[in-house]
Formats: C-alpha cells, sequence, structure tokens
C-alpha cells in the first residue's frame, strides 16, 4: 500500500513520465537479449563450415604447389621458381591449422596423417626441385614421380576427410538451424509478452487519469443542468486531478451555502415587500388621483428640471445629462408643437431624442449623420422628423437581430432647387402596400404604441404638404426586406436663399 500510495501522490507528468521510461527499457531489454541470443547463434552457425572451408583452401594450395612444380621442372625460369616458393610457403602455413595430436578423435587422427603426408610430399618436391637445378635428369624425374604419388593420395585423404567434416558439420548446422528458430520463436513470445505488459502499464495509467476525470465531468454535468444535489466525488490521489476534484467538491458546497442563505434572505425580503405592498395598497387610488390632478405639461417640466438640479448637486452626471434631455424634448413639444422652426432645431430635437432612446435600451441604436450646415437656416413646421425618427425605430429597428443603425443626411440639389433631408434605417423593410397606404392618406397608424408622441407620418405628411403647398415634399423608398427604409424629404430652397449660397 506504501508503493500504491506514492504513486498516487505523484504528479501526472512523473507518473506518464515513469511509464514512459519504464516501458522503454523493458522493449530495450527484449531487444539487446533478441540481439545477443541471435548472434551467438549466427556466430555459432558461422563456425559450423570453417574446417570444410579450411579443407578446400588447403586441397587448392596443394594443387597450386603442384602446378607451380610441374611448371618449373618444365621450363627452368626465375618466375616458375618464385611461384612455387610461394604456394610452397602458404602451403605450409596453411598446415599450421591442421591437429597434431595423437588422440582418438577420428577426424584429429586424419588431420595428423594429412599433416604428416603433406611434409613428406613438400620434401620430395624440394628434392625434385634440386635435382632439376643439379641437371640431375634421373633423381628429379625419381622424385617428381614420388611427389605425384603423394599428391594423389594426398587429394583422396583431403576429400575423403572434407567429405566426413561435411556432414558432421550438416548435422551440427540442422541442430543449429533448429535451435536458431527456438531461439527466435521464444524471443518473439517475450517480445509479444512484453508488449502486452507495456499496452498493460499504459493502460492502467490511462485509467487512473481518465477515471476521475470522468467521474469529476458526470457530476459537472449533473451541476450544470442545475442539480446541485449530487455526491461529493471522491478523491484517492494529490496530483493535479486529485486537486481539481477537491477545489470542484469545495466549490459545490460553497455554492449549496450560498443557495441556502439566498433563499433566506429571498424569504425574509418576499416577507417585507408583501407588508410594503399591503400599505402602499390603501394610498395608490389617492396618490393616482393627486398625480393626475397635479401633473399637466408645466409641472412636469418644472419637476423634470428638478430632478436634474438634485442630479448634479449629487455628482450624477449622467442622470443628470439625461434628465436634461429629457425635459429639454417635453420643452420643445410644449413649446413648438404649432410653431415654425429651422432644420437646426429639429436637427438637435433628433439628437436629443435618440439619446433619450440609447439610454433606455443601452446604445443599440447607432446614429449617423451628414449636415450641409449651410442648408440648417431652412424652416420647416415643427415636430416633423421627430415622427419619422420614431416609426424608424418602432417599426424598422425595433427587435432586429443585427446592429441598427439610422442614418440622416442633408444635402443640397441644385437642379431641382431644393435641400434633401434623407432619413434611412436598415431594419426590416417596409412593403409597397403598406407605403401606400400611408401616402395615400389612409388611416395606417391608429395603432401607435404607448411609446409614441401621438404624432403619426400621415400627420407629418399633411402638414408639410399644407405648409408647402405641394404634393411631392414626402417620399418613402423600400430598400427591400431587412434592408431597411429610406425617407426623403424635399424642402424647396428660397430663392433669396439659393442667391446667396451662388
Amino acid at each position: 500500500m506504501k508503493i500504491q500510495d506514492k504513486i498516487n501522490n505523484l504528479s501526472i507528468q512523473k507518473k506518464l513520465v515513469g511509464v514512459y521510461f519504464l516501458t522503454t527499457l523493458l522493449v530495450l531489454a527484449v531487444n539487446l537479449f533478441m540481439y545477443i541470443n541471435i548472434n551467438v547463434m549466427m556466430h555459432r552457425l558461422d563456425q559450423i563450415y570453417t574446417s570444410n572451408i579450411n579443407l578446400n583452401q588447403l586441397s587448392d594450395l596443394l594443387d597450386q604447389v603442384q602446378s607451380d612444380m610441374n611448371s618449373y621442372l618444365n621450363t627452368k625460369t626465375t618466375d616458375s621458381m618464385d611461384a612455387y616458393y610461394k604456394s610452397y610457403q602458404e602451403y605450409s602455413a596453411h598446415l599450421e591449422n591442421l591437429s597434431d595430436q595423437v588422440t582418438g578423435s577420428e577426424v584429429q587422427r586424419m588431420e595428423r596423417n594429412i599433416r604428416n603426408m603433406s611434409e613428406e610430399y613438400l620434401s620430395y618436391t624440394e628434392l625434385a626441385i634440386d635435382a632439376k637445378r643439379g641437371r640431375n635428369v634421373e633423381k628429379y624425374r625419381y622424385y617428381n614421380e614420388e611427389a605425384a604419388t603423394i599428391y594423389e593420395y594426398l587429394k583422396s585423404y583431403i576429400g575423403s576427410l572434407n567429405m566426413s567434416q561435411f556432414k558432421y558439420n550438416t548435422t551440427n548446422y540442422t541442430a543449429l538451424s533448429k535451435a536458431l528458430r527456438y531461439v527466435e520463436v521464444v524471443n518473439m513470445f517475450v517480445f509479444i509478452f512484453v508488449a502486452f505488459a507495456n499496452v498493460f502499464l499504459v493502460l492502467m495509467v490511462i485509467r487512473d487519469i481518465t477515471r476521475p476525470l470522468t467521474a469529476l465531468s458526470q457530476v459537472a454535468d449533473e451541476v450544470a443542468a442545475g442539480n446541485l444535489d449530487v455526491d461529493m466525488l471522491e478523491v484517492s490521489s494529490k496530483d493535479e486531478i486529485g486537486v481539481v476534484s477537491n477545489a470542484f467538491n469545495q466549490m459545490i458546497i460553497s455554492i449549496r451555502n450560498y443557495i441556502s442563505r439566498l433563499r433566506t434572505s429571498m424569504d425574509n425580503e418576499r416577507a417585507l415587500k408583501e407588508k410594503e405592498l399591503k400599505m402602499e395598497t390603501h394610498l395608490k387610488d389617492a396618490q393616482l388621483k393627486y398625480l393626475q390632478a397635479q401633473i399637466n405639461p408645466h409641472f412636469l417640466f418644472n419637476t423634470l428640471n428638478a430632478g436634474a438640479q438634485l442630479a448634479m448637486m449629487e455628482d450624477a452626471d449622467k442622470t443628470y445629462e439625461y434628465v436634461q434631455n429629457v425635459a429639454q424634448f417635453f420643452r420643445y413639444n410644449i413649446k413648438k408643437d404649432h410653431d415654425t422652426v429651422s432644420l437646426k432645431e429639429e436637427l438637435e430635437l433628433i439628437d436629443t431624442y435618440i439619446y433619450i432612446l440609447n439610454v433606455r435600451f443601452s446604445g443599440e441604436i447607432h446614429y449617423e449623420k451628414d449636415i450641409d450646415e449651410k442648408l440648417t437656416g431652412l424652416m420647416i413646421p415643427s415636430m416633423i422628423l421627430q415622427p419619422v425618427i420614431e416609426n424608424s425605430v418602432n417599426y424598422g429597428i425595433r427587435g432586429i437581430s443585427w446592429e441598427g443603425v439610422i442614418r440622416v443626411e442633408l444635402y443640397e440639389d441644385t437642379e431641382a432647387g431644393v435641400a434633401r433631408l434623407v432619413m434611412e434605417d436598415n431594419g426590416i423593410g417596409i412593403s409597397k402596400e403598406t407605403i401606400e397606404k400611408i401616402m395615400s392618406d389612409q388611416s395606417f397608424e391608429n395603432h401607435l404604441d404607448e411609446n409614441s408622441n401621438g404624432i403619426g407620418l400621415q400627420n407629418v405628411i399633411s402638414r408639410l404638404r399644407l405648409f408647402y403647398d405641394r404634393d411631392d415634399i414626402f417620399e418613402i423608398v423600400s430598400l427591400g426586406k431587412n434592408q431597411g427604409t429610406r425617407v426623403i424629404i424635399s424642402i424647396p430652397i428660397p430663392k433669396e436663399k439659393e442667391e446667396s449660397h451662388v
């Protein structure tokens, strides 16, 4: 158990590195074992036919000595003499590989006989060479014949020994081949065993790592689904996963305690609210009647001013700015409802209105404008532009899934002699049937919502047509479904304005 505890306390990195080194050492040991065994067997196989190779070389050298001797006896040249002594030396040196011991082994006995006969053969060849050099024809022929007789006998004896060695070596080779195959099979089984052992070790480590992770993911899924009534994770290690599991258990306990405290707090708050509602219910009707009696346009304006002053005193700059803009908006409605105003005042009212909407709706409306300041002095009926912008917000970009943009542009159309005031949104667009209803003065805007100021597009169109005494003053263009709507107001430019521009 102590070893298991030590392993559990190791980090994941150390566990993985340890398994890697252990498996690598096992594979390396098996490969080294197989390499040594196979090389030993191959070396023994190479040694089997060494005796046959030596006997074949000895036979070839014997042929060379006989050939070089005959060449000298026939030609008596210096080159043939040198060739003879060279082959003589090589053959003598090769005889040293044969056994010279007196034993009961038939092979060693035959090797000893070959050595003795070879020494006798070489002595006859040397005598034949010397007799030839001394021009003793009778002796060199005798020695040559004796050497040839021993040569034939040696060839036969070497061939017999070679055949015996070959049969013996073949038996050994067959036995060694079977042993080599056996070693290969054993090595293969050992290698397979080690491979399975490596896989087992790796799987054990992976299981120790993935099992707590799987349990953690299952409990995390339950918690993510809102079920906090889960069993705590069992932690048996102190590695990274154990640390995370402990932290997760502590998190669940903390969340449970927080929810318990939150429920207690909510119950207490609910009880207090119920008492407050009971008290407020008795005063509600009287308060409503009081407010209805007191609220009028001037009272509302003065109240907003008081709120702005209070916000300024409390250093609530944003609240002060918002209340000021609302007050300015209502002041404009009160004083300018039936007056003629400049385009500059109407455009400032749009700025104020967009500001109020963005405070209400967290800046969801993006407002862009491109104004020719030289045209802002043109006079138009009051409360003309704000209803158009209100209509664009309520029926164009309110509730769309993309970013809502309202763009206002004022420029001079010199050919037509008018100032084009373009108000455009990128909302859901407008159908041709709806445009026809609005432009034909049909009752289309009786369903304005609670945020409307009560002035619809038909009211705007009618007032513009009466003010300028022309029907082409107002135009609605559909940009397509989910592409937006464009409203164009063509304001005639007085001749004195045109001349001043020129």
